[in-house]
């Protein structure tokens, strides 16, 4: 299978899964939401740490380490990640689900944009048109609620950056995972100490099969993570930027049909201008992918003549 292939169908998977966060993390609603983020990042760290064992990468990540260029982006990449893991189980906790669904659609637009600024990738005139309008809608959903869908942002921002900075990092997935989890483990591992001390852990106060599900955080984290770290770095930001639309669809779905988040039609305006930008962009990216194919098409036959 063609590498580019393979990259599409590790983040088609990756997003397929993170579709379904919601009905895992509310699984744990009767931790806090700094409990469950340093646990989540703990069994990460165990999980990923197995697995550079068992498939003998220690190597490789020791290599990782001794190069500044690489292991800087992902020690930024691991502190973006964190920031995002614990503002999702928060808004979930909180039942903000719509509004972590709202950060993860504008999530493809910001990342197309930091491609722009920053790889230096061109966009054409509907696709500046389309983050027009999802700018327009966040204006729209701040006047709506009162201020700034901060959830959303937050998620936007710490996700978008923390893609860009894996894909300048151009690290395997298991390696890369393995400097992420352990640059914030310590943090991570320090707070349940903490938690445990002041008699305010709570994961084992709900049975075993409660520490179970808290544990089984490590590999539901760690797989999708990986399988994102390896196609950022076979597809383009733009691809990655598209495929991230599954996610936050399926996530509102779990929203409002599931658990029956308020929607007022403004907040369904604002959605509805953000969706109705990311179909601007996608048709745009779809037809000129055609032109392209045409026109490589054409250019084939001429050289065969």
């Amino acid at each position: 299978m063609p590498e580019q292939r393979r990259g599409f169908v590790y983040g088609l998977t990756a997003y397929l899964v993170w579709g379904l966060f919601p009905l895992y993390w509310k699984l744990l609603g009767h931790s806090g939401a700094i409990e469950v983020l340093a646990h989540r990042v703990f069994w990460s760290m165990v999980t990923i740490a197995v697995l550079v064992v068992v498939l003998r990468k220690i190597g490789p990540v020791k290599a990782l380490l001794r190069e500044p260029r690489r292991r800087w982006p992902l020690i930024g990449a691991a502190v973006l990640i964190s920031v995002n893991w614990g503002t999702y189980i928060w808004g979930v906790h909180n039942d903000r689900i719509v509004e972590t669904s709202l950060g993860y659609f504008i999530t493809p637009l910001f990342t197309v944009l930091l491609g722009v600024l920053v790889l230096k990738e061109k966009l054409r005139g509907w696709q500046w048109t389309a983050l027009a309008i999802a700018f327009l809608a966040v204006i729209g959903l701040t006047i709506e609620n009162g201020r700034p869908p901060w959830v959303a942002i937050i998620l936007t921002f710490s996700f978008g950056l923390y893609g860009l900075a894996k894909k300048q990092a151009g690290a395997g997935a298991i390696e890369g995972m393995a400097i992420e989890t352990a640059t914030v483990a310590p943090v991570a591992l320090g707070a349940i100490v903490v938690l445990g001390l002041q008699g305010q852990s709570t994961v084992a106060d709900h049975g075993a099969w409660y520490l179970i599900v808290v544990m089984l955080a490590g590999p539901i984290t760690s797989i999708p993570l990986m399988l994102f770290g390896a196609a950022s770095t076979r597809v383009s930001m733009t691809t990655l930027g598209l495929l991230n639309y599954i996610t936050p669809s399926m996530q509102f779905a779990l929203a409002v049909l599931l658990y029956h988040e308020a929607m007022s039609p403004m907040r369904w305006a604002g959605f509805g201008l953000v969706w109705f930008a990311l179909a601007l962009f996608t048709w745009d990216s779809m037809m000129h992918r055609r032109r392209i194919q045409s026109l490589e098409r054409t250019a084939l036959t001429a050289s065969a003549v």
